[in-house]
């Protein structure tokens, strides 16, 4: 293979060129690809025993992609759908090797036909009003981290707002002088939203932001860590962890839940469909592009299904047995 159609100088141009100047990619996405592309490039530098510098096209055969699928499944324990997400970034690269690298195309054409993995689909967890609020009480408020965490906490459970659009905010996105505060979500695909800030929400970050001395609109990010750099979404994940592991004390059935950041979306989604919130609503606030992703949540929601038996009257009763007064038609139902 020439030097012009190397693996790094197609990982090169693939980001710089396909990615950023002809998709206009988001950061996020950017990332998600870079950090699969980068994974497959490790897992092929240990299965070749060569550097990765040293790897080429051919080292990313079919056979490989499939055997580091495998190890995404069994060693890293990732689920089908991250499974899937990272072979879909996979997938870009072999369509942007295919087009700008002929010698190449019989390896991107195997490559590109590998099918995404079927996945089972889950029941939505989410939290009780209960249980959201032991987690909001657990972090020690008598600490700058405890009132940070409190804060986020909220601004995820309250928002609705994906973990990167929660770390993404700057000061400048929110507007708490209004009447009935509001912020700016920048979420997948480009799309802005704005969405309502509740009232305990905007007292505690307008506590926050005179902690840390932020004035409105301020280009700086809200969250940030120990050394004051923009919270990055495995600290989320930690500070989550670290308070379920406080608020079992008050709440031990949330020691057998999977808690994530991405579980009190949920939660935020599920206590608006049982407050009589319609699913269009809903499916605005979260930023779903199709309704049908907002539905899931009508279909996990138990009591209501439970409350639409009882409104339509399917008890799974025997109904009493129609009794007439007329003694000609008593003697017809007797027979």
């Amino acid at each position: 293979m020439s030097t012009r159609f190397s693996l790094p100088a197609l990982l090169e141009s693939f980001f710089h060129h396909r990615m950023t100047k002809q998709r206009n990619a988001s950061r996020a996405t950017l990332a998600s690809y870079r950090d699969a592309l980068r994974l497959l490039i490790l897992f092929a530098a240990e299965r070749t025993k060569r550097k990765p510098c040293a790897l080429t096209v051919a080292d990313l055969d079919r056979d490989c992609v499939l055997a580091f699928l495998d190890e995404l499944e069994t060693k890293r324990q990732n689920t089908i759908q991250t499974r899937n997400a990272r072979l879909a970034a996979i997938r870009s690269f072999f369509h942007h090797v295919a087009t700008n690298d002929p010698a190449a195309l019989a390896i991107a054409q195997r490559v590109l036909a590998i099918p995404l993995k079927r996945a089972h689909t889950e029941v939505t967890h989410h939290l009780t009003p209960q249980e959201f609020d032991a987690l909001v009480a657990a972090p020690d408020q008598r600490t700058a981290r405890g009132r940070r965490d409190r804060t986020l906490l909220l601004f995820l459970g309250r928002t609705g707002a994906r973990v990167s659009e929660a770390l993404g905010i700057n000061v400048c996105d929110l507007d708490l002088d209004r009447a009935r505060p509001q912020v700016l979500l920048r979420g997948k695909g480009r799309k802005e939203r704005i969405v309502p800030i509740a009232n305990d929400l905007a007292r505690a970050l307008r506590a926050f932001m005179r902690e840390r001395g932020l004035k409105s609109h301020e280009e700086q990010p809200l969250f940030v860590g120990t050394h004051g750099e923009r919270l990055t979404r495995f600290g989320a994940t930690h500070i989550v962890r670290r308070v379920v592991a406080a608020a079992t004390l008050s709440r031990p059935e949330l020691a057998s839940k999977s808690v994530s950041p991405h579980v009190l979306r949920h939660t935020l989604a599920m206590t608006l469909l049982q407050s009589g919130v319609d699913l269009l609503t809903i499916q605005a606030w979260l930023g779903h592009a199709q309704v049908a992703t907002t539905h899931r949540y009508a279909a996990a929601d138990v009591e209501m299904m439970r409350r639409g038996l009882d409104k339509a009257g399917v008890a799974g009763n025997q109904p009493a047995r129609f009794q007439p007064k007329d003694a000609l038609l008593r003697l017809l139902e007797a027979i």
